[in-house]
């Protein structure tokens, strides 16, 4: 991701802004590096030498000022100014002794100055320091560094859990369990640029350790979404070192015999959470004369709530597998003669995808747990919809995708409390109100200066977000003031119970969705409580999932073709009330007979989905995934997110892949693929 400061008509007055900004603390690191660059590329040696002084003198307390002076001695050093790169390197290493980069360029300065002995000395200093060094203490000092961020991110303690999670990440910036919680809390507090690479921790660490559920929220780009999974699987998932130990169920023949298909639903969110809510309805209307349900539930266990109670009562066997080893839960689901496996996961908090591995059914889906593909060898199917994979997009999924009309399941059964008046929400009165309910991790840069140029453009309006962390609401107020917005006009919704949430929901005017992450159950709820959606469409599973839900209520005009017809929708519909009002008429109008609240028939079509997986099974004709080139789909998309391109077309998304494939073929033969890289005609 880059950072990039509006160029002013007036070089000058960009310069002094630059200047203003350092002197005021509002200049990140990352910022200054890059301004830094810029000029010293563009021959302006001397303001870059200005911009790392000022820098430096007003921002003494920022925990990584070594940073900047070992950046400033660089180019100073570069420049021919050998006494001021002694200077800042000696600054560097007396704020942090442990600094073994400056240790070494400080000893090759002198070395360069003649002075042979003290470099000598000076890697000697260092060397000495660090003598008890050993894999053991680094280890542990890694695995220290990581309790203290998990806990403290526990106890919202959220700046201090960052802090800590960075030090492991700059010990051994390869492994990626740190980062990836950093990288989470950045999203979560709304702090961009979310990637600050340093001397030890560089972009493609940052894109290797993001996880595949977060990468959705960074880039809009399915290959790589489909490639991190895929990798996320070998590397944390694999072949069972016990797998000989485990027999596989051979196809049952169910087809023609009068005999109930075996449907087995595993997640860990069978309860009070999104899917549970989701699925509760569907599974109490399968047809019991056609199919024979199974639950595994994997999650925590805790007190029964009203959600999973409904479950329970609605599925033939409730199977609860979390003290169960994975093959051993494996071995229940094989027990149990299952046909279809349903993964109402995916990679998701408290999954069990090693259970999967063992391959306990003959069939194996993936749907409504997760956005977007396993990209695993056992998982076969795919249950999505024909807005959120149309068919030219297949090739973004290995496996193979069968369609229902929509892929959000609504509970129409859910409890929804009187709706409330704006007051005593917050809300003023007469003013249109923009809302938006998703999670902050979802909210980027371009996404909240979309926002800002919509409240610009009308004047009044507010913005009701979700409540985050204190300091977050905050943070979000200063930017929209940084943005012209009065921050009085960004109002926060604390937590509610759901059925409370539920009601004040309709409150708002217009639901922003954002991008590239868009909204999911959070969309349904906000629509089954006549709540418009605007959304954007982009290529991936996470960005096209609102698409579908919006199309499915029976409003497709609210599906924009890019950002900039988001702004312009947006501002049309606060002037024109009217315009809104006529598509919250025809909300209320469709809403028990849209795709969106059909129930039985997505019960019935799921059913016939199922079978039809059965019949392929039975016929030997079970889909297998295709994993080819994933590894050079990876290596491709790794570089090409780093380029922090929000949205494009399709075609021109799919030619940087397909140049960058060319480079690669060009320096050694690629294996030809059924995606971008297909085998020439004949």
């Amino acid at each position: 991701m880059t950072v990039s400061t509006p160029i002013l008509a007036d070089p000058a007055a960009s310069f002094l802004n630059i200047l203003g900004r350092a002197r005021n603390q509002q200049l990140s690191l990352t910022e200054l590096f890059q301004m830094t660059e810029s000029l010293t590329a563009a021959g302006a040696t001397a303001q870059a030498g200005e911009l790392y002084k000022l820098w430096i003198a007003f921002n003494d307390s920022n925990p990584l000022l070594h940073l900047a002076y070992f950046n400033y001695a660089v180019s100073l050093s570069k420049a021919g100014d050998a006494a001021g790169a002694l200077h800042a390197l000696r600054a560097a290493v007396r704020i942090n002794p442990q600094f073994g980069q400056a240790h070494i360029n400080l000893g090759r300065t002198l070395e360069d100055c003649g002075l042979t002995g003290q470099a000598v000395q000076q890697w000697r200093v260092y060397a000495d320091a660090t003598a008890d060094v050993t894999p053991d203490r680094i280890n542990n000092r890694l695995l220290s560094l990581q309790h203290i961020g998990r806990v403290l991110e526990g106890t919202g303690h959220l700046e201090e859990a960052e802090a800590a999670l960075w030090q492991a990440m700059e010990l051994q910036p390869s492994r990626p369990e740190a980062a990836q919680h950093w990288i989470s809390l950045r999203m979560r507090q709304c702090k961009w640029p979310v990637f600050t690479p340093s001397l030890h921790v560089t972009p493609r660490h940052f894109m290797d350790a993001t996880s595949s559920m977060t990468i959705a929220c960074y880039t809009d780009d399915p290959i790589f979404h489909m490639a991190k999974a895929h990798r996320y699987c070998r590397t944390n998932v694999g072949r069972p070192a016990d797998l000989a130990a485990f027999t596989r169920n051979p196809v049952r023949q169910r087809s023609g015999t009068g005999q109930r298909l075996r449907i087995g639903y595993l997640s860990s969110d069978l309860r009070q959470h999104a899917v549970g809510f989701a699925l509760s309805e569907v599974l109490e209307l399968h047809d019991k004369a056609s199919v024979e349900v199974f639950a595994y539930y994997c999650g925590d266990p805790a007190p029964l709530d009203q959600t999973q109670a409904r479950i329970k009562l609605a599925v033939d066997h409730w199977r609860d597998i979390d003290t169960l080893s994975d093959i051993d839960a494996a071995r229940q689901i094989a027990a149990d003669e299952i046909d279809v496996l349903v993964d109402v996961n995916g990679y998701t908090r408290n999954a069990r995808t090693k259970i999967f591995a063992y391959r306990p059914a003959p069939v194996i889906v993936n749907f409504c747990g997760y956005p977007g593909t396993m990209a695993s060898p056992y998982h076969q199917y795919m249950i999505a919809d024909e807005r959120i994979v149309p068919p030219e997009n297949e090739i973004y999924y290995t496996e193979k995708v069968l369609r229902i009309a929509c892929n959000q399941p609504v509970d129409r059964k859910r409890a929804v409390s009187p709706r409330p008046t704006r007051a005593s929400v917050g809300l003023p009165e007469n003013a249109f109100v923009f809302a938006s309910f998703n999670g902050m991790q979802k909210i980027t840069a371009a996404c909240f200066g979309r926002w800002m140029a919509i409240l610009l453009a009308t004047p009044g309006s507010v913005l009701w977000l979700l409540a985050g962390d204190d300091s977050v609401n905050e943070r979000l107020k200063q930017l929209a003031a940084q943005n012209g917005v009065a921050p009085e006009r960004i109002i926060f919704a604390g937590k509610a119970q759901n059925p409370d949430h539920l009601a004040r929901i309709g409150l708002a005017d217009l639901f922003l969705d954002t991008f590239p992450y868009g909204a999911h159950s959070t969309a349904a709820d906000a629509i089954t409580q006549g709540l418009p959606v605007l959304t954007i469409a982009g290529k991936s599973f996470a960005s096209r999932f609102c698409a579908s839900i919006v199309s499915a209520a029976g409003i497709p005009e609210m599906v924009c073709a890019g950002p900039d017809d988001y702004v312009h929708k947006a501002v049309a519909f606060a002037r024109n009330p009217a315009s809104l009002a006529a598509v919250k008429d025809s909300l209320q109008r469709q809403r028990e007979t849209c795709a969106l609240r059909d129930m039985p028939g997505l019960a019935r079509r799921l059913e016939e989905l199922f079978w039809q997986m059965q019949g392929d099974a039975e016929r030997g004709e079970t889909p297998v995934p295709d994993l080819r080139n994933l590894d050079v789909y990876y290596e491709v998309g790794a570089e090409l997110a780093a380029a922090g391109i929000e949205f494009e077309d399709d075609e021109a998304y799919r030619q940087r892949y397909r140049a960058a494939l060319a480079g690669l073929d060009e320096h050694a033969p690629l294996w030809h693929d059924a995606r971008l890289w297909p085998a020439p005609a004949a």
